[in-house]
């Protein structure tokens, strides 16, 4: 389907947006406001003002699913290859795998994080200043009752001074302000305010306080035993699913700002060095699509392999359970480290 002439996006623009906004489409939704008072036009900002842009839309609010479901739907059915009867799969147990890589000679660290918005506030795009401070305020007071083994601080940017927040940067503690596409979206607005990072006492689990989503929940450890990373993850979900109310579906999963995220919302990867296969890249991609994975640059997204380090993650969120992900993510990886041994 092509985007009818009429529409403001540039030439060049290959956006699942463009792909699937029609101009009739465009006129359908464009005076609808979800209960937030968002609409098309914002939805779609990002993707007009990014030719680049690879969606180019984002949602504002829970609602916007089902007030521009015409386009969303067709959008997310595209871009997590759903086949038809498709819906979210539950699945959140302890994992017992095996550590791929125990002397640590591949794998740098393995890190898996998921996503969630709280019900009752809008998405970070479509937020005053006085609702971030509010969901800021609704999460710390749940982080201070979490039980004594997933126990942490918090900290505030605003709190910070400039030297203390350089030094949170430098230990990869904590988020700048989003790129240009986030930017487009309005989720950068009011930066720094409201925005902030809860660390476990033993630095494993991290979660990121509206950023592009509420939360980002995060565990990470050096070395390649994911199942323990995993769990970990899922200790502090769980915990915080019960002193929270999180913006759910139950076709479509946990519902996040952008569509590629909904469902699990869960990317697990790992950071792997591979000096040989650096060397076959076509052969690496190879046995990565085989297993449901994706290879990026060492900063993940469009960056740059970086001495041989790469960001390996799972591509599909969407349609099956985070233990599957996670499971495609050990088996891939095994494969991958073989391959390396072989060469």
């Amino acid at each position: 389907m092509k985007a009818e002439p009429g529409l403001p996006f540039h030439a060049f623009s290959q956006s699942k947006i463009k792909q699937y906004l029609t101009l009739t489409l465009y006129h359908e939704l464009k005076t609808i406001r979800t209960p937030s008072g968002y609409s098309l036009d914002q939805a779609i900002r990002s993707g007009i003002e990014n030719p680049d842009s690879s969606i180019g839309i984002y949602a504002g609010d829970m609602e916007s699913y089902d007030c521009f479901a015409p386009v969303l739907l067709p959008i997310i059915e595209d871009y997590h290859h759903l086949d038809p009867g498709w819906s979210h799969k539950p699945g959140l147990e302890d994992a017992a795998l095996p550590d791929l890589d125990p002397e640590q000679t591949f794998i740098r660290s393995s890190r898996i994080r998921v996503a969630r918005n709280l019900n009752g506030f809008p998405f970070s795009g479509n937020m005053t200043p006085d609702q971030r401070l509010a969901l800021e305020e609704t999460v710390k007071h749940a982080f201070k009752t979490l039980p004594e083994k997933l126990s942490g601080a918090y900290i505030s940017f605003t709190d910070l001074n400039e030297k203390q927040f350089n030094a949170l940067l430098e230990k990869g503690l904590a988020f700048r302000k989003g790129d240009r596409f986030m930017d487009a979206a309005g989720i950068n607005r009011d930066y720094p305010l409201g925005r902030g990072i809860f660390t476990s006492r033993d630095k494993v689990v991290r979660v990121w306080v509206n950023e592009e989503d509420h939360l980002r929940i995060m565990a990470q450890s050096p070395g390649g035993d994911i199942a323990n990373v995993f769990n970990r993850l899922i200790q502090m979900m769980k915990a915080l699913d019960n002193r929270l109310d999180f913006a759910f579906d139950r076709k479509k999963g946990f519902l996040t700002a952008c569509p590629t995220n909904v469902g699990t919302s869960m990317r697990a990867g790992v950071h792997i060095h591979l000096d040989k296969l650096e060397q076959k890249p076509s052969f690496l991609e190879t046995i990565a699509t085989d297993h449901h994975l994706q290879i990026r640059g060492t900063g993940g997204e469009k960056t740059a392999v970086e001495k041989a380090v790469f960001d390996i993650s799972n591509v599909r969120r969407l349609g099956i359970s985070a233990n599957t992900i996670v499971k495609d993510l050990h088996r891939g990886v095994q494969a991958i480290i073989q391959a390396e041994r072989n060469l």
